[in-house]
C-alpha cells in the first residue's frame, strides 16, 4: 500500500475511529443509523417518510465520493468493492427500519 499524506477527510475518520474505539465497519453502521434517526426526528414525519432514508443515502454517497477521490490519489483507481461494502454497512439498518415502517405493523 502506498504511503501518502492522508486527506483531511481520511485523517478525521482515522482520528474518530481511534477516539471511539470502534472498527471502521461499526462506525459506518452507527453513522448511517444515526443520520436516519436524527433526520426522522427533525422532519417529524416518522420512519415512513422518504427523508430519513434519502438523507442516510446522501451522506453515505458523499462519504464514498470523498473516499473514491482519495483512492484515485493513493492507488490510482477507485476501490469499488470497498465502497460497496461501506454503503451496505451504512444503509442496511436504515433500509430495514424504513421497510418495516412502511410494510409491517412492527413499527406502528
Amino acid at each position: 500500500m502506498p504511503r501518502m499524506a492522508l486527506s483531511a477527510f481520511q485523517s478525521f475518520k482515522h482520528e474518530l475511529q481511534s477516539v471511539v474505539g470502534l472498527s471502521k465497519d461499526a462506525l459506518h453502521v452507527y453513522f448511517g443509523l444515526s443520520v436516519f434517526l436524527v433526520v426522522a426526528a427533525i422532519v417529524r414525519q416518522g420512519l415512513r417518510s422518504w427523508a430519513p432514508l434519502l438523507a442516510a443515502l446522501a451522506v453515505a454517497a458523499v462519504g464514498e465520493m470523498l473516499d473514491a477521490r482519495d483512492n484515485f490519489r493513493t492507488y490510482g483507481q477507485w476501490r469499488v468493492g470497498a465502497s460497496i461494502h461501506d454503503l451496505i454497512n451504512t444503509l442496511f439498518w436504515p433500509l430495514v427500519l424504513s421497510l418495516l415502517a412502511r410494510h409491517s405493523r412492527v413499527m406502528n
